[in-house]
């Protein structure tokens, strides 16, 4: 799987013009057709999309190309699911926040466990991403979780991608810098800075 970007006319440009690499050895991906269609719930409703497959020619590999709005595994965009952690730093619950976003608790409930068991290793890896960006950038105050951390340097790190690079909505660049993973189960399955 490669986090590529949302606008499916440069990424097949990309694509076809031998400008996307194999994660796996750094190959030149080639087109190899597409994933089946799925229903995915994104900030304004449902959205029927179908992503693109490519494959290596050296390691033989195939790679799903999963657009940064999306996360890997899950039915909700990033900027939904982001929303869900901003609201319980600030204190909200997760019935509440299911409530407010309109999906299931046991949903909600599983991304805020699945953030929280995270949270060191995100705020490791989004620390290392700010300080690559903006190497004077201050020191990080403890916001009294390891979870409020993770979402302040995350945050952070976003508004230094935006300086630094280009205008970036800050959970689609989570979602990319995190290789769409950062939800995903099991530690140490977020790439390294």
């Amino acid at each position: 799987m490669l986090m590529v970007d949302t606008d499916s006319v440069e990424v097949e440009r990309l694509l076809l013009g031998g400008g996307l690499f194999c994660p796996s050895c750094g190959g030149v991906l080639r087109p190899w057709g597409y994933t089946r269609w799925r229903i995915s719930r994104g900030e304004h409703g449902d959205v029927r999309h179908r992503p693109r497959r490519a494959s290596c020619p050296v390691c033989r590999g195939t790679h799903v190309l999963l657009p940064q709005v999306w996360l890997l595994r899950r039915a909700d965009g990033v900027a939904v699911i982001g929303a869900a952690l901003l609201a319980k730093a600030a204190g909200a619950g997760h019935r509440p926040i299911a409530a407010l976003l309109g999906r299931p608790v046991s949903t909600v409930r599983g991304w805020l466990r699945r953030f929280n068991e995270r949270a060191e290793e995100i705020r490791v890896l989004f620390t290392r991403l700010l300080h690559g960006l903006d190497p004077q950038a201050d020191r990080l105050v403890a916001r009294g979780s390891v979870f409020a951390d993770a979402l302040e340097v995350l945050g952070r790190a976003a508004a230094a991608v935006v300086v630094r690079l280009s205008p970036r909505p800050p959970w689609e660049f989570a979602s990319r810098a995190s290789g769409g993973l950062l939800l995903a189960p099991g530690s140490g399955s977020v790439p390294p800075a």
